[in-house]
């Protein structure tokens, strides 16, 4: 278990680095002391055993997959090791061009190494009477390889890779990682797509900030990779209101995963949370740095950060009240740099977990930049205030529009804007 003191309170990787609530980190996701030089350079690769695949004529289906670590950059400007997987699908590519390349910035799967969604794709339901861990973004996954199209899948920074803890919801590190991703999936032996590949980006909730960040790092970080699109769902794009409506939610526990990777990022904010931490919060966040989404939910599950407080103030008042707290997520605010690419920014009017109007403002200040933004506003019933299901159900009742709407950008179809729309639109 991560040990974590504040002031004399320090955050460091698990005591363990093989093992995370007792389940054992295979090897490969053990980084070497040195990283090669450039960003999407890999560092090793071996074969990944598919857990949903059947045998075809010319090879598996959906496709061959392998287990990757490459370089990136977090947000100190200081190398990083990263892991993640490749699929080169069975199907054959139909559109234009050659093969295409979508990058996948999963949503949320927790802190804890076992979580990653590589091992997700081996393991797409993990449980071991102390960690359970649901592979769920296997599914975009298996529809986008259908269509012909090669994946990339991120763990994100620090998780799967055992050095470091995964810096939730930091938009520089998430933009690097999902962008140099798409770079080592060219080197990936056995690999068909190139350097001349089309790009496209995927995410919902913790991934559509990763991909919203990517798009707008993409023409300064990476313009070697031939982005055409991005899919942003649910982003959360500006972190303050996103405390708002994790606090006291089914996901209660994300808020921990967000103080422990902001505390690793951004150290001068440990006397901050030496003075305003309790006991309690102490030892949630220690708890909370190795669990995956679903042991957040059943151990944090309606949780209020009010009861981790030294004073018994909020979060959202704690920030308010902190200068530097206010610094560090005014810095993660997506939606300051225009994306030279197409996004569509997909939100459910209902989200009350990452709030509807923060997504929707991120559509505005797109659009106001002169952007080329598709808005979709999802309208579903109210599935119950706080319990996770009105942000979880836009993911799936939009998931075949989005990957159309990739896939026609990676056939090099023009992408219509929606900003004249927007106004009048919820």
């Amino acid at each position: 278990m991560a040990a974590l003191c504040l002031g004399t309170l320090t955050l460091s990787a698990p005591a363990s680095a093989e093992e995370s609530r007792g389940v054992e980190i295979p090897a490969f996701y053990d980084p070497p002391a040195e990283l090669p030089a450039g960003n999407g350079d890999l560092v090793r690769t071996e074969p990944l055993p598919l857990a949903l695949s059947l045998p075809g004529i010319g090879g598996r289906f959906p496709g061959e997959a392998t287990r990757l670590m490459y370089k990136s950059t977090d947000s100190n400007d200081r190398p990083v090791a990263v892991t993640g997987a490749y699929i080169e699908p069975k199907a054959d590519w139909k559109g234009e061009g050659p093969r295409p390349l979508v990058a996948v910035a999963p949503g949320t799967m927790g802190q804890g190494d076992q979580c990653s969604a590589s091992l997700g794709l081996e393991h797409p339901i993990s449980f071991n009477g102390r960690s359970v861990s649901v592979g769920y973004e296997d599914l975009a996954v298996y529809r986008l390889l259908s269509s012909g199209a090669a994946v990339v899948v991120t763990d994100y920074a620090g998780l799967g890779a055992t050095d470091r803890l995964h810096t939730y919801v930091n938009r520089v590190d998430g933009g690097h990682a999902l962008l140099d991703a798409a770079r080592a999936a060219r080197s990936v032996p056995g690999a068909s797509v190139t350097d001349s590949s089309r790009v496209a980006l995927y995410g919902y909730s913790q991934g559509g900030g990763a991909s919203g960040s990517a798009a707008e790092l993409q023409p300064s970080y990476a313009p070697d990779v031939q982005l055409t699109g991005a899919y942003v769902g649910a982003p959360p794009a500006d972190l303050t209101e996103v405390i708002k409506g994790i606090d006291g939610s089914g996901l209660a526990g994300a808020l921990g995963w967000s103080l422990n990777g902001f505390l690793q990022s951004d150290p001068a904010l440990e006397e901050v949370a030496d003075r305003r931490l309790n006991d309690a919060g102490r030892d949630a966040l220690d708890d909370l740095s190795t669990m995956c989404i679903g042991d957040a939910l059943f151990g944090y599950g309606f949780s209020k950060s009010t009861k981790w407080t030294t004073d018994g103030k909020s979060l959202s008042d704690v920030v308010a009240e902190e200068p530097a707290v206010q610094a560090t997520l005014d810095a993660q605010r997506i939606g300051r740099s225009k994306p030279a690419v197409p996004v569509r920014v997909a939100t459910g009017t209902q989200d009350d977990i990452v709030p509807h109007e923060q997504a929707r403002q991120l559509a505005v200040d797109w659009c106001e930049k002169g952007a080329n933004v598709t808005y979709a506003p999802i309208a579903l019933p109210n599935l119950g205030d706080k319990l996770v299901t009105n942000h979880v159900a836009p993911l799936l009742t939009d998931q075949g529009k989005a990957i159309s709407w990739l896939t026609a950008r990676l056939s090099g179809e023009e992408a219509g804007s929606t900003c004249a729309q927007l106004p009048n639109q919820s």
